[in-house]
């Protein structure tokens, strides 16, 4: 498959639930109706100031334009539930055709009005309008889709999301009917149990609903092995959230859908694109210091979109090589005081963590924050739990060895927004 954000095939109306079909249309109205007001102001008061018109102009020139920017307008509300907004140049582009369209047909039907007849030259006069007359139509609607139709469509889907949900959230996704064919790259391929590891997820999540945990579920992908792994298709930082590019070709269709649910968080959608590789499994955040990953998943064009991202954020990037396992986040984590955690044969140089501290195994790589004193973690790292029990914390075992077999940890199946 394509990288998922090269298009959009298939329609975010089509994809969304119910309950959140309603705001979806709001949303790509309320987007369309402000593009097109902005677009249909700049291209009167252009046209009005060119010709050196007198005020009594103003309101003709205004219907004039009138019904091409409302051909425009509902053209673009509905290129919005196709997800237009996700990224500035589909935006940009959206807007463009719809306006083009709106300006074509709407000069049209002006033609026909004023008596002219359906004919090549009319078409190829009013196709000619595009570049002319009807310009500052067309780019207007294009400019303000990228700006502030994109900025009002994603505020109308944010909207009362704060007051719905706290910041104590844990996104997660259902497995896949196909889980047991979820790639491994530096393990031996066992056998994988669905059945036990839909309990084990199913075990997974009340651990967090017993810690007092919100639990959002993303859309299922049924048929995408690797999708249950959701930490890798989206990174949450402060109030935005970062939509990876996955690494490998497989799963990017794991992204499809997701700016739905981050977005009814009230989250700030944004995406790793182009060139760029990032998965979540390689982003560790310690207080405003974000370690990611350089491996087989994560490019340096995807940290370098990344750092671009978080930065302005008063974060700071470090970049460190992972070459011994799949994600960085499968050889180190950290502890609630910032302490990273790992295991020596996993990590490729423990020194660039400004304080490390070796576990005895390698299933004991990984926790979940849960609060200041409680960690989550895999009930298979007896010695890592006695450890960290004896440094004061409270940990909550759970076992997830049906994911282990396909190189997955506590931190792969869900995002946690704090």
């Amino acid at each position: 498959m394509t990288t998922a954000h090269a298009s959009v095939p298939t329609s975010i109306f089509s994809r969304a639930t119910s309950g959140a079909r309603g705001q979806l249309v709001v949303a790509a109205l309320a987007a369309a109706f402000v593009s097109a007001l902005i677009a249909h102001i700049a291209n009167v008061l252009t046209y009005f100031i060119a010709n050196g018109l007198t005020s009594g102009w103003l309101e003709e020139a205004s219907n004039y334009f009138f019904f091409n920017t409302l051909l425009g307008f509902l053209f673009l509300a509905i290129l919005g539930l196709f997800g237009i907004y996700r990224w500035w140049i589909t935006a940009l582009l959206g807007g463009i055709l719809a306006g083009a369209i709106g300006a074509f047909l709407g000069t049209i039907q002006i033609a026909l009005s004023a008596g002219g007849s359906i004919s090549t030259d009319l078409f190829g006069t009013v196709l000619g309008s595009l570049g002319s007359l009807n310009l500052i139509l067309v780019s207007g609607f294009g400019i303000a889709a990228a700006t502030a139709g994109s900025a009002m469509f994603y505020w109308v889907q944010t909207l009362g999301a704060r007051g719905r949900y706290s910041r104590n959230v844990v996104i997660v996704r259902v497995p896949a009917q196909n889980l047991a064919e979820g790639a491994v790259t530096h393990i031996e391929r066992t056998p994988v149990d669905l059945e036990l590891a839909e309990q084990q997820w199913a075990g997974y999540v009340t651990a967090f609903e017993a810690a007092g945990w919100t639990v959002v579920e993303a859309d299922a992908k049924p048929d995408l092995a690797d999708s249950v792994f959701i930490e890798d298709a989206v990174v949450i930082v402060d109030e935005i959230a970062i939509i990876t590019n996955p690494g490998a070709e497989h799963r990017k269709a794991e992204i499809e859908g997701l700016d739905l649910t981050i977005s009814k968080l009230g989250l700030e959608p944004r995406w790793i694109t182009g060139e760029g590789t990032l998965d979540g499994g390689d982003v560790l955040k310690v207080g405003k210091t974000i370690y990611v990953g350089r491996g087989g998943r994560t490019n340096g064009e995807g940290i370098r979109q990344f750092r671009e991202i978080v930065t302005p954020l008063e974060y700071t990037v470090i970049a460190v090589p992972v070459t011994r396992a799949l994600h960085l986040k499968s050889a180190v984590t950290a502890l609630p005081d910032g302490t990273v955690i790992g295991y020596l044969p996993l990590v490729d140089d423990p020194n660039l963590f400004e304080r490390f501290r070796a576990i005895p195994e390698a299933e004991g790589t990984a926790v979940v924050v849960l609060d200041a004193g409680t960690v989550l973690m895999s009930s298979t790292a007896v010695q890592t739990i006695a450890l960290l029990e004896d440094l004061g914390y409270v940990v909550i075992p759970v076992d997830i060895s049906e994911f282990e077999k396909l190189e997955g940890c506590v931190t792969c199946l869900s995002v946690r927004v704090r």
